[in-house]
């Protein structure tokens, strides 16, 4: 079987480091000071070939209006990060994703970044801007940040992956399109507070996060790495739970939740086309999808409506 045109030939595996973080909330300067011994340790153990990093990594989550002073453009994250690297792994390449506050010219997005640096320079891959704020309970971001417009799938060394932001990921049409478009790898950063309690003592939301993910693997043959913020902010714990699912929905690896600390794993890319192969849910939802979204009874927007009328 020929290897996918997106993928280098002979690229059987990756080599993943999800970094489970718990920033200083507001710190930039000393949250990316962390980072480097993170990178310090990651640089000589091997390096992966690719680090990923939770939403809001290094500033915090509930920031409300300080994150208009804390959000920060694409270009200088990028640039901070690979200064970090550089320091403890030199010359040695590496891709990395992160969830930040984005200001992209005078508009503030929650916002995540896909990166390569290559001889200590940074390249900008992709930037995914989330499109589910959560504004209700605890969670107040569409009162300070615009919403991402579009959900698009980018190109790597290991073939076309995908970021949901958190609650992007909550809504099955996200993980759908991103398989439909190619997507064989699902990069979830997310800072997911802790809420309920289920049966032993396991908190309800980390029940549900794993059924979310390990469902949106099985179904369309795709690896899952989920990063999760840790940590306390103003009395609301976040869960932590990072994890690597292959694409029968199977955790790899899984972090404890509350604490710092890195998770690594080699996943092999071949089990994709076999995950597929032995579950072709992918290519029936191909084949049906058209026939769905041309349905004439689907509501449309009208302008000026409230969605909460469709």
């Amino acid at each position: 079987m020929e290897p996918p045109a997106s993928v280098e030939v002979g690229v059987e595996t990756l080599d993943v480091a999800i970094v489970q973080m718990k920033p200083r909330k507001g710190a930039y300067r000393e949250n990316v000071r962390a980072l480097r011994r993170v990178f310090s340790q990651l640089a000589h153990s091997p390096a992966p070939q690719l680090i990923v990093l939770p939403e809001a990594a290094l500033t915090g989550y509930f920031l409300e209006g300080a994150v208009y002073d804390l959000a920060l453009s694409t270009e200088r994250i990028a640039a901070d990060i690979a200064a970090e690297w550089q320091a403890e792994a030199g010359n040695d390449p590496v891709d990395l994703a992160i969830g930040f506050y984005e200001n992209f010219e005078g508009t503030f997005y929650n916002s995540a970044l896909y990166m390569s640096i290559s001889n200590g320079a940074p390249s900008i891959v992709h930037t995914h801007r989330k499109m589910f704020l959560p504004t209700y309970g605890v969670f107040d971001e569409e009162r300070f940040l615009s919403r991402g417009r579009r959900l698009s799938v980018f190109e790597t060394r290991w073939g076309r992956m995908a970021m949901l932001i958190c609650e992007d990921a909550w809504h099955a049409i996200m993980p759908t399109i991103a398989a439909i478009k190619g997507a064989r790898v699902f990069i979830v950063p997310s800072a997911a507070p802790g809420r309920g309690v289920e049966g032993e003592e396991e908190l309800e939301s980390i029940t549900r996060w794993r059924a979310l993910l390990t469902g949106a693997a099985l179904e369309h043959g795709v690896y899952v790495l989920y990063a999760g913020l840790a940590g306390f902010e103003g009395g609301k714990g976040m869960t932590g739970n990072s994890a690597i699912i292959d694409p029968f929905g199977r955790i790899v690896v899984q972090a404890p939740p509350l604490g710092e600390c890195v998770l690594r794993a080699k996943v092999d890319l071949r089990e994709i086309d076999l995950a597929r192969a032995c579950l072709p849910l992918l290519g029936d939802l191909g084949a049906v999808l058209p026939d769905l979204l041309l349905d004439d009874e689907l509501p449309l927007p009208r302008a000026g409506a409230d969605p909460a009328s469709y």
